[in-house]
């Protein structure tokens, strides 16, 4: 069986390329912003600072890392990078999940362009089921993992 795309539009190839590249161009200042601020963090504020903040419970982990991701919100990358360093510095898999998947659903920073968008009832109910989501999920995940033969 003989599988044809047709004729290569080269312009089209050539148009997507540049897309690409220029999508990259983009990218690259922020990855590169993303490394000097982590790199600048972890120099200035100390590791076991991490691990003073989060007591080893297993539910009020995932609440403390939800409420920090929900503080400092960002973009998912990011929230990445510094869930690697927590891990490092023996904060729990709980919290860190539940760090990051705050980070990028809950937005108490873009709260108020929110509630002026899309009122204010539903900014709020929102965000606090993404909280809520957020730590049932970082639990959830940990239970599970405590089942696969890592």
């Amino acid at each position: 069986m003989k599988i044809s795309f047709g004729r290569m539009n080269t312009g089209k190839v050539k148009e997507a390329l540049f897309g690409v590249l220029r999508s990259m161009n983009m990218s690259l200042p922020i990855l590169v912003g993303v490394l000097l601020l982590v790199g600048l963090f972890t120099v200035l504020v100390p590791g076991d600072s991490f691990a003073r903040a989060f007591s080893g419970n297993v539910v009020i982990d995932p609440l403390i890392g939800a409420l920090l991701g929900s503080a400092a919100t960002g973009n998912p990358v990011t929230s990445y990078v510094i869930g690697g360093e927590l891990l490092n510095v023996g904060v729990s898999m709980s919290a860190v999940i539940a760090f990051i998947l705050s980070w990028v659903t809950v937005g108490l920073v873009q709260l108020p362009a929110e509630s002026l968008m899309l009122g204010r009832r539903f900014a709020i109910t929102r965000n606090l089921v993404s909280y809520g989501m957020a730590v049932v999920v970082a639990l959830l995940c940990t239970v599970t993992a405590e089942f696969l033969p890592w």
